[in-house]
């Protein structure tokens, strides 16, 4: 039994090996590529582009690098969904970078940022947000349900929604909703895309305040996601939609100031020494 774990480890290492290399290159790439911007940030926007595509690519690496432990050797390989890990969240502050992280804003406060990297096309947009979702995915499988990372993913998810509501145009988008226009299928997706990530991040984060954390700010996520999602609608003309958002918006807020205001009164009863009944 020893020799066949000794040949399966020796097939594992064989099997990963060009794996390594690859991203071993990629990191190296980067390097150059930052100095590069340091040096002269002409055109930087779009070689953050490139770098967020590329630590993706890293991603799908480690990715498989953790499949073919579970499947040569019956282990997770912890070291390579963390490295998986961080390599989505460099991919994140990469695009984050570019296309802002700004969540409740009106599209002004972000449109000369998008406006940077107008030759990036809509359908390469939609499809690196895509990648970046899938892989943020696929990282979430490999730890599984009972994972330490748990809660961290809501945090992945929602810089995602935000990405990819910030790299969506909206001063064009609703002209661009015919289907004699080019890129129609790619566009409509992507924004029911959007709307669902915002809708299922602000679930999440109330989910983790209420099931994990107990913080405000957790809480004001929610809120935030919610409100973009009802700007959204409203920007494409979608008056029902916005006006039910903006309803149930109406009454996390309740529930958030209910829960401010218990706090207060819980921590002046702790300050009088007051314990509770």
């Amino acid at each position: 039994m020893a020799r066949v774990n000794e040949r399966a480890k020796q097939k594992y290492f064989e099997r990963i090996k060009e794996y390594r290399r690859v991203t071993q290159r990629l990191l190296e790439n980067e390097n150059k590529v930052l100095v590069q911007i340091r040096s002269d940030d002409q055109g930087a926007s779009y070689k953050k582009i490139r770098l967020a595509n590329e630590n993706l690519d890293i991603v799908s690496y480690f990715i498989i690098i953790n499949r073919l432990s579970q499947t040569l050797l019956g282990v997770k390989n912890e070291n390579a969904l963390n490295d998986a890990r961080k390599a989505c969240y460099k991919a994140l502050i990469y695009l984050e970078e570019v296309f802002t992280s700004y969540i409740d804003v009106p599209y002004s406060d972000y449109e000369e940022k998008l406006q940077e990297v107008t030759a990036f096309p809509e359908k390469d947009r939609f499809n690196l947000i895509r990648k970046l979702g899938f892989a943020i995915s696929s990282i979430e499988e490999g730890f599984g349900n009972n994972s330490k990372w748990k809660w961290s993913f809501v945090e992945l998810e929602g810089r995602l929604a935000t990405i990819s509501k910030n790299c969506l145009d909206m001063k064009n988008f609703v002209a661009g909703l015919d289907p004699r226009v080019d890129g129609y299928k790619e566009r409509i997706f992507h924004m029911d895309m959007t709307t669902a990530l915002l809708q299922k991040s602000a679930e999440e984060y109330r989910k983790k305040y209420e099931l994990s954390t107990r913080r405000l700010d957790d809480y004001k996520k929610a809120l935030d996601y919610l409100g973009s999602l009802r700007r959204i609608y409203s920007l494409i003309n979608k008056p029902m939609e916005a006006e039910a958002t903006k309803k149930k918006r109406d009454v996390w807020l309740v529930k958030l100031n209910q829960d401010m205001k218990r706090e207060e009164q819980d921590a002046k009863a702790a300050r009088l020494g007051i314990k509770k009944a």
